[in-house]
């Protein structure tokens, strides 16, 4: 299984950094900076794991995480705010995000929480679900 990760973020520097970050990973990653891009790209490649900024133009990170999860049900779909008081964890929770990082994040919890996600979807394939 290719282990594909999909950033979306309209901050250029995340982009670059979550990049950067994932570049000695065995992951592929990707990034692009609005969730109407996002939504293109999701329905041309199976990506498995996503990082969404809440606060992006036009569609927000929820409205995003939402289409996400009608597309690709078992995603793993991770939030990343600087706006912790307006996003706030339970909305999060409830809309399908799987986790939240507050900005500004630790690089290791971030590519910590993708291990996790790709062990739970290595077993899932496996055990044929």
């Amino acid at each position: 299984m290719q282990k594909k990760i999909l950033v979306v973020d309209d901050e250029a520097p995340i982009r670059s950094l979550l990049e950067d970050a994932f570049q000695d990973s065995k992951y592929e990653i990707h990034t692009t900076e609005s969730a109407e891009s996002a939504l293109e790209l999701i329905r041309k490649e199976n990506y498995q794991v996503f990082f969404l900024d809440l606060l992006l133009p036009k569609m927000n990170g929820l409205d995003l995480c939402v289409q996400i999860k009608k597309i690709r049900p078992t995603a793993f779909v991770f939030a990343m705010t600087g706006y912790a008081s307006v996003f706030d964890l339970v909305k999060c929770r409830e809309v399908g995000f799987d986790d939240y990082f507050p900005k500004p994040f630790r690089i290791e919890d971030l590519l910590l929480a993708t291990d996790e996600a790709f062990t739970k979807l290595e077993r899932w394939r496996r055990n044929g679900n």
